[in-house]
C-alpha cells in the first residue's frame, strides 16, 4: 500500500495487513541540536504524512519576524510573540484587546489573505505525492482568542461574554469555515484544527462552557470535511478525557493528544471509535525513559487501542527529548505488525 492508502485503511479500521503508519513532529530545535540523528530517523522511518505546496496571490499583511528565533514575531492576526529560546515558539506578553468590553477589537486583523492560496498548485503537489496530505490551514479559535485577549482575561470574559467579543467570535468562525471549505475543495486528504484544552488533570474551562462556545464551531469544521469526503484531525494537549466522547459523537476521525497524561488504560473505552494520532509521552518518557520504558509504552498503546487501525505511530521530537528514545519509538512500532 502507498502511504495514503495505509493511513486511510488505518483511519477506517480496515488495516489488517499493513504496518502502523508513522508521523514524526519536530520543532527546529531538534534539527539544530541533533541534525545527524534526525537524518537517521527520517531515513530509517520515513513518515507517511505530508503537506501541499502553497502559493498565496495576496501578501501576508501582518506577519513579521521568525517565530523560532529569539526576539519578536507578529502572527497573521497581529499578535506579537516574544521568544527567548532558539528553535521553539514564544509567548504573547501584550494582548491586543485590553478593553473589558472589547471596544478595541478593531486592532485585530482577520487574515483574509490566507484564502488567496492557489488551488491548482495545491492539487498538483498532491498529485505528485503518495503520502497522506494534510491541508495548509489549522483553525485554533480558543488559542487565537487567548493570543488576542490574554488567557486569564479570556476566561473571565467567557463567564459573562461582552457583546463585541461574541460578534468577533462569529466573524472569526465564519472566516475559519470559509477557509476550511476552500481547502476541502482541493485534493488534500484531510482537514485540521487544534486547540490546547487540557491542564495536567482536567480541562482549562468547564465542559459546559466548552460545549456552549466551542463544540458548535468544531461541529461545523467536521461537517465541512465530511461534506467533501475528507478526513479531519484535531490536536489538543493536556487532559481532555471529559470531551473525547463529544468529539467522537461529532464524527472526528483522529485526535492527537497526550494519551499518557490521561492514562492509556482510560482510553480503551474509545477503541475502534476514533484514531489516536499518537503520542508517546514527551513529558517524561522521551526525555527521561529507558529504551525498555519506550518499548513498554508503545506496546501498551498498541495492545489497548489498536483494532485493525485506530493508532498512528507518532511522537514529537521537541526540547529535552533524547534522540535514541525517539528512534526507539518508531523502531518498536515497526515491530508491532
Amino acid at each position: 500500500m502507498t502511504s495514503r492508502e495505509l493511513v486511510l485503511a488505518t483511519l477506517e479500521f480496515r488495516n489488517t495487513e499493513g504496518r502502523v503508519p508513522r508521523d514524526l513532529w519536530t520543532l527546529p530545535w531538534a534539527h539544530q541540536n541533533y541534525p545527524e540523528q534526525m537524518k537517521k530517523i527520517n531515513a530509517d522511518f520515513p513518515v507517511d504524512f505530508g503537506g501541499p505546496e502553497i502559493h498565496l496571490s495576496e501578501p501576508l499583511v501582518m506577519d513579521k519576524g521568525d517565530p523560532y528565533e529569539p526576539g519578536q514575531y507578529t502572527d497573521s492576526w497581529g499578535c506579537v510573540f516574544t521568544n527567548i529560546h532558539r528553535g521553539v515558539i514564544g509567548e504573547v506578553k501584550d494582548p491586543l484587546v485590553l478593553d473589558d468590553d472589547w471596544e478595541d477589537v478593531g486592532k485585530v486583523h482577520i487574515p483574509e489573505e490566507w484564502l488567496s492560496f492557489d488551488i491548482d498548485t495545491v492539487n498538483e503537489s498532491c498529485k505528485k505525492s503518495d503520502k497522506f496530505i494534510s491541508c495548509g490551514a489549522c483553525p485554533r479559535p480558543f488559542e487565537q482568542l487567548q493570543f488576542i485577549r490574554g488567557t486569564a482575561e479570556l476566561y473571565m470574559d467567557l463567564m459573562d461574554p461582552p457583546r463585541k467579543m461574541m460578534e468577533f467570535m462569529e466573524r472569526m468562525h465564519d472566516f475559519y469555515c470559509r477557509l476550511l471549505t476552500k481547502w476541502a475543495q482541493t485534493d488534500v486528504d484531510c482537514l485540521n484544527f487544534m486547540d490546547d484544552w487540557g491542564s495536567q488533570q482536567n480541562l482549562l474551562i468547564s465542559p459546559a462552557l466548552w460545549k456552549e462556545f466551542f463544540m458548535p464551531m468544531y461541529r461545523d469544521y467536521i461537517d465541512i470535511a465530511h461534506k467533501y469526503g475528507k478526513k479531519i484531525f484535531m490536536h489538543s494537549d493536556g487532559h481532555i478525557l471529559s470531551i473525547l466522547p463529544s468529539l467522537i459523537d461529532l464524527g472526528l476521525d483522529a485526535i492527537n493528544s497526550q494519551i499518557f497524561c490521561m492514562g492509556v488504560e482510560n482510553l480503551e473505552q474509545f477503541r475502534g471509535k476514533i484514531t489516536f494520532w499518537g503520542e508517546i509521552d514527551r513529558q517524561h518518557l522521551l526525555p527521561n525513559g529507558t529504551l525498555e520504558d519506550i518499548d513498554h509504552a508503545v506496546e501498551s498503546v498498541y495492545n489497548t487501542l489498536w483494532q485493525d487501525g485506530g493508532c498512528i505511530a507518532q511522537c514529537e521530537f521537541g526540547p529535552g527529548a533524547k534522540p535514541e528514545n525517539v528512534y526507539r519509538v518508531f523502531d518498536r512500532w515497526n515491530q508491532m505488525r
